[in-house]
């Protein structure tokens, strides 16, 4: 007995998936605008200095830890109200969250490399694409090391514990 194939919704509708690219894009967009936001905070904030992050780790200026404080209290309150009233995500997917071993020595070791690393170079790794497009060129370096450490850590993830 064949089996019958349907066409897809795009082959019936040729304008649908010229309409699925564009959300898509749009999508992308976004993102991307998100992302220019983003850079754009972190800039005029003065959170990707340098000298804010040295100032930091001397425990010379509250200003970092202010904006981390902040970004944790904004995390708490938001994880609570998906709690709360059982959100869920844009695409309508439960959001769910996972209570994890208290294995803290993962953390520890992992917190510590992320620690020395952003003392190392002077940036978190979420504005370095902030900081080149600032015209600061030296941290191309920070990227790639970044994404050397990302690539590396997929090489080893099996043999770390989760």
């Amino acid at each position: 007995m064949a089996s019958q194939v349907n066409a897809p919704d795009c082959m019936e509708n040729p304008t649908l998936g010229f309409q699925n690219r564009s959300l898509t894009l749009l999508r992308y967009f976004a993102y991307l605008a998100s992302g220019i936001v983003f850079g754009f905070v972190a800039i005029r904030s003065e959170v990707i200095s340098w000298y804010r992050i040295q100032e930091m780790f001397r425990f010379q200026s509250f200003h970092m830890y202010g904006v981390i404080g902040s970004a944790v209290l904004v995390a708490a309150l938001s994880v609570w109200l998906i709690k709360k009233f059982k959100l869920s995500s844009l695409s309508g997917e439960t959001i769910s969250f996972e209570t994890k071993a208290p294995t803290y020595i993962r953390y520890i070791v992992g917190g510590s490399l992320f620690g020395l690393g952003w003392a190392l170079t002077g940036a978190c790794p979420g504005p370095i694409l902030a900081l080149i497009g600032a015209g600061l060129p030296a941290f191309i370096l920070v990227f790639l090391g970044a994404v050397l450490g990302t690539y590396f850590y997929g090489l080893i993830r099996n043999k770390l514990p989760h």
